[in-house]
Parts: structure tokens; C-alpha cells; sequence
């Protein structure tokens, strides 16, 4: 608080500053409101951590022998994903390669963690990719796999792959129109570096539960037929279904699911 003096012809006015001293009772009360304040954060980490840990309990309990849940980590506190590790989770799925990054430094204590990356791969972030992830799910075009043969061709490591596929029309998707991959499977088959391990596939917003369900049908399907064609790769893999749709993605024969929500609750 400041008080003016009102000056004198002769002098300008002064201003003194008028200083308050913090009494021990003050700083009592100062500490009890920081340790309350402290307590209710725990208190709200520990109950996430609960809720976290019933989700991944109650998800477990639906997927059968064989399906593979991966988290999906992206926008995630590192707070949350050590809950879901601490409740059995190994697998996490990242859309963008400098999240990966900023996580794996983060949990850098956490050696067995598979991690996923499932975002649209940009050619100029294939060699972070490789350094970084164990699998990608999104190879989306001849061009980006061909970028990630030359990446492994000069030192980076060799990530299990997903081929991108769209079993019906979405603008907002990337990925290979049926026809198109079959028009690219010959040259595919050239890129003797790529580990190929199967097809994952996202269902358009907007689809019945009848539609998303012929969807992931068609999938299957076509990945049966890339089966019999394929002489490089077994293409044992189908990733599809996630947290609004993945029961029918298992019923149509997914072996691995994406979901976030199901695990982490609302952002």
C-alpha cells in the first residue's frame, strides 16, 4: 500500500511504501492450506489411478485368448500412464513421433514398454519413427513404405507394420482403397526390409452397428485374401476396433484393438 505525501512548494511529493509484517500465525495457516492443498491432489491422483486400474480389469475381462489391447497414450499424462502400467498395461499407441520422444524420457524407468505409433507417418519423421517405435500401424502408401525401406536400408531398425487400409469412403482418413493396394502388392513385396505383419483398418464415424460390423467383416475377409497372395509376409495381424466400437472389431476376428477412453476415461 502506498501513502502520498502531499509535498511542499519547494519538494516534489515522496511516496513511502508502507511495508506489512507476516506474523508466525500467518505463515501456520499458509502451511496447513499447502499441505491440505497437496492431500487433495494425492487424494484425486490415487483415485484416478483406481479408476484407471478397474477399466484395464474390466477390459481384460472381455478380450479373448489372443487380442491384444493397446492404450492409447496420446495427450495422456505421464501420471496417468504409469497407472495403467502399474495396473498390467505394456502396450501404448502415440499419434505424434515427438510425444513418443518426450514419453520414452519420461518412462525411461519403464524398460518393457511396447510402444505403438498410430498416427499419419510424415516421410520427413520415417527415420524418427524407426529410432523411436516398435510398431506402425498406419503405412499408408506405396510412397511412405518405400521411405521406411530406405530408412532401414541405411541403419534404422525394423519396426513390425500394419498396411493402412479404408473398407469404405472417409476424406478424413488416410490409407489404400482396396483396389489400389492390389494394383501396389507386387511392388510392396519388393521391399525385402519391411516386416509386414497385417492390415489395420478405422471405422468412418457415422456407420450402424450393422454397417461397422460389415466393415470389419470386409477386413477380415481381405486380409484373407492378401494371406494367400503374399509370399514374403504370413500377415497374421489385423488392427482395428476402438473404444466405441471395439467388441465388434473382436467379434469379427481383430487380433488388436485401440482404445483410450476405455482405459483412461474422458479427456
Amino acid at each position: 500500500m502506498l501513502e502520498v505525501v502531499v509535498a511542499k512548494p519547494d519538494r516534489p511529493a515522496v511516496a513511502r511504501s508502507r511495508c506489512w509484517r507476516l506474523q508466525p500465525h500467518n505463515l501456520t495457516v499458509s502451511s496447513r492450506e499447502n499441505q491440505a492443498g497437496v492431500s487433495k491432489v494425492s487424494e484425486a491422483t490415487s483415485k484416478n489411478a483406481a479408476q484407471i486400474a478397474q477399466r484395464i480389469a474390466e477390459l481384460r475381462s472381455e478380450l479373448p485368448e489372443g487380442v491384444r489391447a493397446i492404450a492409447v497414450s496420446k495427450y495422456k499424462p505421464v501420471a496417468d500412464i504409469r497407472a495403467a502400467y502399474a495396473a498390467g498395461v505394456r502396450d501404448l499407441g502415440e499419434s505424434r513421433i515427438q510425444e513418443v520422444i518426450e514419453k520414452r524420457q519420461l518412462l525411461a524407468d519403464l524398460p518393457d514398454i511396447t510402444w505403438h505409433f498410430i498416427g499419419h507417418l510424415q516421410s520427413n519423421k520415417v527415420n524418427a519413427a524407426l529410432a523411436q517405435v516398435d510398431w506402425i500401424h498406419s503405412v499408408d502408401s506405396l510412397k511412405i513404405a518405400r521411405c521406411i525401406q530406405r530408412a532401414i536400408e541405411a541403419g534404422g531398425s525394423s519396426p513390425k507394420l500394419c498396411l493402412q487400409v479404408k473398407f469404405a469412403p472417409d476424406p478424413d482418413k488416410f490409407g489404400w482403397e482396396i483396389d489400389d493396394l492390389l494394383r501396389d502388392w507386387e511392388a510392396l513385396e519388393t521391399l525385402d526390409r519391411l516386416n509386414v505383419c497385417g492390415l489395420m483398418t478405422i471405422a468412418p464415424l457415422g456407420l450402424t452397428d450393422a454397417e461397422t460390423r460389415a466393415l470389419f467383416e470386409r477386413a477380415q475377409m481381405f486380409l484373407q485374401e492378401l494371406r494367400a497372395r503374399a509370399k514374403r509376409w504370413q500377415l497374421e495381424e489385423l488392427s482395428m476396433g476402438m473404444s466405441n466400437d471395439y467388441p465388434l472389431a473382436i467379434a469379427a476376428g481383430a487380433t488388436m484393438i485401440r482404445v483410450g477412453r476405455t482405459i483412461f476415461g474422458d479427456r
